[in-house]
């Protein structure tokens, strides 16, 4: 039942963004790239979610599916090119890769790359948001806080990988 239930939630998620323009907004170029991106991090449990459940952590992520579409865009394009860049970054840790299953990290790590660098085709380097960068680097130290105090568990792990998926589906 708690599989369903955030299957659910990441699917309502990913399709609640408000319809844009594809000149004005580039959230329809990049929901394949972050669907890809879902679908793998969806595919790397290797622990049930309940036997976790003592493991739970609120991140404090700062930001909700509206805050995010309100957003200019340039701070949208800054914000989905750093999360994408902190979430590569945790997940070619050596102790990421003594967690996860080699071939499906690996197709990760790709479609990470994929996304990082369609982003970057699109958009070119104007991606100034200090403000942004500021919040996304404090949301992803107390992510490299936490697993370091739980010793990079199983757990630890399966908690983030479900943190992650849950913001992949409102980029």
């Amino acid at each position: 039942m708690a599989r369903i239930s955030l299957w659910l939630v990441a699917g309502a998620m990913l399709c609640s963004s408000p319809a844009g323009s594809l000149e004005e907004d580039g959230l329809w170029i990049h929901r394949g790239d972050n669907l890809r991106v879902f679908n793998l991090l969806r595919q790397l449990q290797r622990t049930p979610p309940h036997l976790c459940l003592d493991d739970r952590n609120d991140f404090k992520f700062p930001w909700n599916g509206t805050t995010i579409t309100q957003m200019q865009k340039t701070e949208r394009t800054c914000f989905h090119h750093l999360m994408l860049l902190q979430i590569l970054s945790l997940f070619t840790t050596h102790h990421s890769l003594a967690a996860w299953d080699h071939t499906l990290l690996s197709q990760l790590l790709s479609s990470l790359h994929h996304s990082l660098e369609h982003l970057e085709q699109r958009e070119g380097e104007n991606r100034a948001c200090p403000n942004v960068g500021i919040l996304v680097r404090k949301y992803f130290q107390r992510i490299h806080h936490y697993l370091r105090g739980k010793n990079y568990s199983f757990c630890a792990w399966e908690v983030l990988r479900v943190e992650m998926t849950l913001h992949v589906g409102i980029m």
